[in-house]
């Protein structure tokens, strides 16, 4: 099947697998698939040795406070929503596939384009790599609401300071990320064009801003020395919010990512023109089911955990 989103597919109806990114973990997350499948246990245990602490600790046992840690934030999310895709076996049938921000990694190793070993320590890698970022220089983030895209965009390019969209979850809702200052002055100004919020987010940096330059650079030499292969089904990438199927575009995507904001309104408008039916949210929370159902009401929406 080869999809295109400059194409209008009609009479089509197709399965979209979706992958949520940091901000979706909570405690005790996973703890139900080790107890109830052997393969849980097993891809678990191996993460534990990949990883060289076991992860599974903090994520079956672990605070709020533990899980918010970059360093486990990240490869938790990424594992649950690997092992919650292994576990549906025969049901795990996508058409399409995309994934938030981090979800992107999830939604390549679902989709055998990258092997597991491979992409865990690929997250673990980008865990650091934003990590010593967000040290070097401090940074935040903002959540707008009720305002148009082009507003943003415009208010954001007349601040002088480093602050950009970062990630375009759905209409009339982007998160911007910069400087604290830029963010500061943002809210700010965006709050007197009226958007319905403008609040600042309790993360540990700029994400998919400018700021994440030296964590894209360290990055990049971990994907560059990653083999990719061609994934069972198109996956649409943050970067482009296009269908891509190429392992050498795939590489280039992951590594424009960390600097480019997310298109996850786009991908989700293209999946749905490109004939997607149903999304099923693969991982933690079900946060990325609501911002499909922003992007068109009358597409179904469901958690994998409820076909297991």
């Amino acid at each position: 099947m080869k999809l295109s989103s400059s194409s209008n597919i009609q009479n089509k109806s197709y399965n979209a697998f979706i992958f949520p990114g940091q901000g979706a973990q909570f405690p005790g997350m996973g703890k139900d698939l080790f107890e109830k499948f052997d393969l849980a246990r097993e891809i678990f245990e191996k993460a534990n040795d990949i990883l060289g602490f076991r992860i599974t600790d903090k994520m079956f046992e672990g605070s709020e406070a533990d899980l918010k840690q970059t360093n486990v934030t990240q490869p938790a999310i990424f594992l649950h929503s690997v092992v919650l895709a292994s576990v549906l076996g025969k049901d795990f049938i996508p058409d399409m596939a995309a994934g938030h921000s981090l979800g992107e990694f999830s939604a390549l190793v679902a989709t055998n384009a990258i092997s597991f070993e491979d992409g865990l320590r690929l997250v673990a890698a980008r865990a650091r790599a934003m990590q010593k970022a967000c040290e070097a220089e401090p940074s935040a983030m903002a959540a707008i609401l009720g305002l148009d895209d082009n507003v943003v965009e415009e208010a954001c390019a007349g601040i002088d300071e480093v602050v950009v969209p970062a990630n375009y979850n759905s209409p009339g809702q982007i998160v911007i990320s910069g400087s604290i200052k830029g963010i500061d002055l943002a809210v700010e100004k965006l709050r007197e064009l009226g958007a319905k919020r403008a609040l600042k987010l309790m993360v540990g940096g700029a994400f998919h801003s400018p700021l994440m330059k030296p964590a894209k650079e360290e990055l990049a030499k971990a994907i560059d020395n990653t083999p990719v292969n061609k994934p069972r089904c198109p996956v649409y990438q943050n970067v482009t919010a296009m269908p891509v199927t190429d392992p050498s575009i795939i590489k280039e995507n992951l590594v424009a990512q960390l600097t480019a904001p997310v298109r996850w309104t786009q991908t989700m408008l293209n999946m749905i023109k490109d004939g997607a039916a149903s999304f099923t949210e693969v991982g933690p929370g079900n946060v990325l089911q609501g911002l499909a159902k922003k992007a068109d009401r009358s597409i179904q929406a469901r958690s994998a955990a409820d076909l297991i």
